[in-house]
């Protein structure tokens, strides 16, 4: 496919994206009597789902797993205590614009706060919204890249938003280009939904951008539903993995999505039929208007425990809190180990050390 190809057919695709209620509405994804609710959501937190998403979607099934993370609710206007605009502190540990160096060796780099999709539990849905942030400048693309160049303990770039896959090829591959004159970077990392929001958009061209250089590559693919891995969303992954680019999973612990052992079973199982592997099991950050998507601690910790020796190793999230007000990240899945003894996966408690 050519460049000029590929382009015309993005911008079909984005044609077809729904942007706002109406549209959701008319796609029959909302009731009509909803629209005045949610066009008061949307005033406030970006709406949008790519056709791949809402070809998914039951609009007949209320708790439809699909619809849960992209149809606007009128309970997103619900405030919580605890909840915040930059829920695990960004703007804390953000030197310049466009960097969060909250760990010595890696820094996040946001060259966009634009995405495929606005995920209704978005932990920066304030910075993508409709008076979030915009694209980074040149100048302050200028001050980030120096900033990295001027650090030598940055061993690992953490490429996310928005979604950069988003971006034109053109606009990675100077990333990759810039990045590669960055000796001491020897890691690159692309946070992304797009393989499974919009696997079309995984292209030749996008590979190629990925592969510029000498950097290792990873890719890191959000999904919450094993739904998502559709057949051509597999097909995305299958040509990034092939190309030589690992992949890893992010999933997110959603009320109502996937807050139970047998759905996430589905979809770490999925992820690693896909050449995907299981990484992060986020615990929800309290965004503002999310706490009908939580779960509690223990509520995820009984899912982890019930996966421990029921599903493969390959399978096994590890399951993490990012503690709130930018002070880092953290495992809380369940405890095994007790003084004198270790508990079993099947809840049996042996002595440790063993006795003789």
């Amino acid at each position: 496919m050519t460049a000029p190809q590929e382009s015309q057919d993005k911008t079909l695709r984005d044609a077809r994206t729904l942007r706002d209620i109406k549209a959701l509405a008319e796609a029959g994804l909302v009731p009509p009597e909803r629209l005045p609710a949610l066009e008061a959501v949307a005033a406030r937190y970006a709406v949008a789902i790519t056709p791949a998403m809402a070809e998914l979607i039951d609009p007949t099934n209320d708790d439809d797993p699909i619809a849960r993370q992209f149809v606007p609710s009128s309970e997103e206007l619900v405030a919580s205590p605890g909840e915040d605009g930059d829920p695990i502190g960004d703007n804390v540990h953000s030197p310049v614009e466009g960097i969060v160096h909250r760990y010595p060796d890696r820094v996040l780099l946001k060259p966009t706060h634009t995405c495929a999709v606005y995920c209704r539990f978005c932990f920066r849905r304030e910075m993508v919204g409709p008076e979030g942030l915009s694209n980074l400048t040149p100048a302050q693309l200028d001050a980030a890249f120096a900033y990295i160049a001027g650090r030598p303990e940055i061993w690992e770039v953490i490429v996310t938003g928005g979604d950069p896959f988003v971006l034109s090829p053109r606009r990675l591959a100077e990333l990759m280009d810039r990045l590669e004159a960055i000796d001491h970077v020897k890691i690159v990392r692309f946070h992304t939904r797009v393989p499974a929001v919009d696997p079309e958009a995984v292209t030749p061209a996008l590979i190629a951008a990925l592969k510029r250089g000498t950097k290792t590559v990873y890719v890191a693919l959000h999904a919450n539903h094993a739904r998502e891995l559709t057949p051509a969303a597999r097909a995305a992954c299958a040509r990034i993995v092939d190309a030589g680019i690992p992949m890893v999973s992010q999933t997110v612990l959603l009320r109502g999505v996937n807050d139970d052992p047998a759905v996430l079973t589905d979809l770490m199982r999925a992820f690693v039929e896909t050449r995907v592997r299981p990484y992060y099991l986020h615990h929800g950050d309290h965004a503002p208007g999310t706490s009908h998507l939580r779960t509690t601690l223990a509520e995820g910790q009984a899912i982890m425990k019930a996966l421990r020796g029921t599903l493969s190793g390959l399978a096994q999230p590890t399951y993490v809190l990012d503690i709130p007000g930018g002070h880092g990240k953290v495992p809380v899945g369940p405890n095994y180990v007790a003084e004198g003894s270790v508990e079993d996966p099947n809840g049996a408690t042996r002595p440790y050390p063993p006795q003789a």
